[in-house]
C-alpha cells in the first residue's frame, strides 16, 4: 500500500487547522464483518441470511457473494496495522453472529470468539480504541427460518447472543452498539426485499422494525447486567426529509416518510411511544397488535449515546398518476403506507450511489437529534460516499470522496459549534467491500481493495484523513 502518513496535497492549511475539533474528539473507520471477513464457511462458522441471499440467483450484481470478500479474517494484523498507520483513534467493526454463535442458539463457538479476542488485542495494542456492533444484517439462517425478524422469539435469542458477546469481549471493550440501522434490515430486508433475506411484505416490515428494537432493548439490559461499565447505544440511518414545495400536500407527504424513516425508530427509543400520525399512518397496512404490554419501557431502555449515520437528504412530493418507479432504496414497498409519495431529485451533485451530497443535512440532523431527543453523547457512526476509483501508477486519487469528506467534517464541525454533543466521527469505510446488493461494483472505502490479490492501496483521501487525525482538525475552507 501507499504510505498512508504521507502529507495530503489539498484540505489542511500548513500553519494548522482553522476548523479544531474539541480534546478527546473520537477519529474513526467503520467497516461490517459480512463485508469485509470472507472465510464464510471456516472457524465453524454457519449461513446467515446474506449467505443464503447472495448465492439465490438474481439478488445480488453478478451473483457476488461475501465468501471471500476483503479476506479480513486471515488478513486482520495487517488490517489493523494499516490502520494505525492512518492514525485511527478507534474501529468500528460488527461481530458475525453465525461466527460466534452458529445456528443463532446455544452457547459460544469459541474458534469464532477468538477470532474477535485477537482483533480487540492487535486494536489496544497499536492503542486503537475497539467498537462493537452487535448486528449489522447477518442474522443466523436457522432464526430466518424460524420467522425472522418478523418473529417474537428473534428478539430474545438476539439478547442471549448480546449476553455472549459482551461476556467475552467487554473486559477490553468499553463501547457497544446493539443494531445497526434497523431501518434497512426492516424495511429493505422485509419490505422491498431488495437486501436479505428478500421478503416483500409491509406488515411483516412493520413487525421486524419493532422486534428489533425490542431485541435492541432487551439486549442493553443484557449487556447492562453482564458490564456494567459499558457504554451502551444504537446507530439508525437518519435522514432529513424536505418537501419538494411549499404546498400542504407535500408538506404531509414529507411527514409521512419522515414518520418511516426517522420517527419510526427515535420516538420508541428515546421516548417510549410510536407517533400517533405514524400509527395512523399504518393503520392499513397493521394494527400494530404485535405491539405488547412492556415492549415500549423495554425499548426505552435509558443509552449511554446515540450513533447517527448520515448519507443523503430525502426530497418528497405529493402523489402524482403516472409517477416513475424510483430506485430500490425509495422503491413503493419500503414505505408502508406511503407508498405513493414521491421521491423528487433536485439535479445537485450525486455520489455512485446515485445519493444526493447534500452535507448541511448533517447539521440539520444532529441539531435535530439533540434539540427534540436527547442530551446524550452523539457520534457519527458512518458518513461516506461511492466513487469510480482507478489505480494509475500504484496510487488512487479519490478527490470527489476527499471533498465530500471535508465537507461533511465541516457540518459536524458547525453542529458542535451550534451545541451538539457530537464526539467522535466514524468514516465509512475503512477500505472497499462488498457492498450488498451491489457486490462489489461501489466502492465506499478509504482504501482501495483490488479484490484479485487482496492488495490494499490507501487512497488520497485516507492520506487526508490520517492528516486531519493529526491535526484534529481542517481547514475552513
Amino acid at each position: 500500500m501507499s504510505n498512508p502518513a504521507s502529507p495530503p496535497a489539498v484540505g489542511v492549511l500548513d500553519e494548522g487547522p482553522a476548523l479544531t475539533f474539541p480534546p478527546g474528539f473520537l477519529w474513526g473507520a467503520a467497516t461490517a464483518a459480512y463485508q469485509i471477513e470472507g472465510a464464510a464457511t471456516e472457524g465453524g462458522r454457519t449461513p446467515s441470511i446474506w449467505d443464503t441471499f447472495s448465492h439465490t440467483e438474481g439478488r445480488t450484481v453478478a451473483g457476488h457473494t461475501g465468501d471471500v470478500a476483503c479476506d479480513h479474517y486471515h488478513r486482520m494484523p495487517d488490517d489493523v496495522r494499516l490502520m494505525a498507520d492512518l492514525g485511527l483513534r478507534s474501529y468500528r467493526f460488527s461481530v458475525s453472529w453465525p461466527r460466534v454463535q452458529p445456528g443463532g442458539a446455544g452457547g459460544i463457538n469459541q474458534e469464532g470468539m477468538d477470532f474477535y479476542r485477537r482483533l480487540v488485542d492487535e486494536l489496544l495494542g497499536h492503542g486503537i480504541e475497539p467498537w462493537v456492533t452487535l448486528y449489522h444484517w447477518d442474522l443466523p439462517q436457522p432464526l430466518e427460518d424460524a420467522g425472522g425478524w418478523p418473529a417474537r422469539d428473534t428478539a430474545g435469542r438476539f439478547a442471549e447472543y448480546a449476553h455472549l458477546v459482551a461476556d467475552a469481549l467487554g473486559d477490553r471493550v468499553k463501547y457497544f452498539t446493539t443494531l445497526n440501522e434497523p431501518w434497512c434490515s426492516a424495511f429493505l430486508g422485509y419490505g422491498s426485499g431488495v437486501h436479505a433475506p428478500g421478503r416483500s411484505d409491509g406488515a411483516d416490515a412493520v413487525r421486524a422494525g419493532h422486534h428489533l428494537m425490542l431485541g435492541h432493548g432487551l439486549a442493553v439490559q443484557a449487556v447492562r447486567a453482564s458490564r456494567p461499565q459499558a457504554q451502551l447505544g444504537i446507530t439508525v440511518n437518519l435522514y432529513p426529509v424536505t418537501p419538494a414545495s411549499g404546498s400542504a400536500a407535500d408538506a404531509d407527504a414529507a411527514r409521512r416518510i419522515d414518520a418511516l424513516a426517522n420517527r419510526f425508530f427515535l420516538d420508541p427509543v428515546l421516548r417510549g411511544a410510536y407517533p400517533a400520525d405514524l400509527v395512523a399512518d399504518l393503520r392499513g397496512v397493521t394494527d400494530l397488535g404485535h405491539v405488547r404490554d412492556g415492549d415500549l419501557a423495554t425499548i426505552s431502555t435509558p443509552l449511554d449515546m446515540v450513533g447517527v449515520n448520515y448519507y443523503s437528504r430525502h426530497v418528497v412530493a405529493a402523489p402524482a398518476e403516472g409517477a416513475e418507479p424510483e430506485p430500490y432504496w425509495r422503491a413503493p414497498s419500503c414505505w408502508p403506507g406511503s407508498e405513493d409519495v414521491r421521491f423528487v431529485t433536485r439535479g445537485v451533485p450525486v455520489t455512485d450511489m446515485d445519493w444526493e451530497i447534500d452535507a448541511p443535512g448533517l447539521v440539520e440532523t444532529l441539531e435535530r437529534v439533540h434539540r427534540e431527543y436527547t442530551d446524550l453523547p452523539l457520534y457519527v457512526t458512518e458518513n461516506g460516499s461511492a466513487f469510480v476509483d482507478t489505480v494509475v501508477d500504484g496510487e488512487v486519487d479519490d478527490p470527489d470522496r476527499l471533498a465530500y469528506f471535508a465537507s461533511h467534517l465541516r457540518a459536524a464541525h458547525a453542529a458542535i459549534e451550534a451545541g451538539v454533543p457530537l464526539k467522535g466521527y466514524f468514516a465509512w469505510s475503512l477500505m472497499d467491500n462488498f457492498e450488498w446488493a451491489w457486490g462489489y461494483t461501489k466502492r465506499f472505502g478509504m482504501v482501495y481493495v483490488d479484490y484479485d490479490n487482496q492488495a490494499r492501496i490507501a487512497k488520497s483521501s485516507a492520506r487526508w484523513y490520517a492528516d486531519v487525525i493529526r491535526r484534529n482538525g481542517l481547514a475552513a475552507q
